[in-house]
């Protein structure tokens, strides 16, 4: 019962996370920022959001350093949305899984066009 409970409360804070990371905060240093997972830790203390954000890696760090900054305003939000007691502590974490999968298309391509031309 309690996994099913991380899991409800992961998907509500993921909709809210995501109006509130990618439309609402106004900090310039913030660049093009899209949620792409949450993992709610069973006690449902603990929150990762996982984030993909455009740019090299100075624009990465830029951007991760200013979301970890606005962590207790994102909290803040979430606790009065989804009328929570207590919110989760929340912790912003690069997710480059979109990189990897990228990465990966491009090597299978390739040796696609290497395996054609044999």
């Amino acid at each position: 019962m309690q996994g099913s409970r991380a899991e409800r409360l992961g998907e509500s804070i993921r909709q809210e996370a995501i109006e509130i990371v990618e439309y609402e905060l106004a900090d310039e240093r913030i660049g093009d920022v899209s949620v792409t997972g949450i993992k709610v830790s069973p006690d449902l203390r603990n929150a990762t959001i996982f984030v993909n954000i455009t740019g090299g890696k100075q624009e990465i760090d830029r951007s991760l350093s200013a979301l970890r900054q606005a962590a207790g305003y994102v909290r803040y939000q979430l606790s009065l949305r989804l009328q929570l007691r207590r919110a989760p502590e929340l912790f912003f974490q690069y997710d480059d899984t979109p990189k990897k999968a990228a990465r990966i298309e491009e090597l299978l391509r390739e040796e696609a066009e290497t395996g054609q031309q044999s």
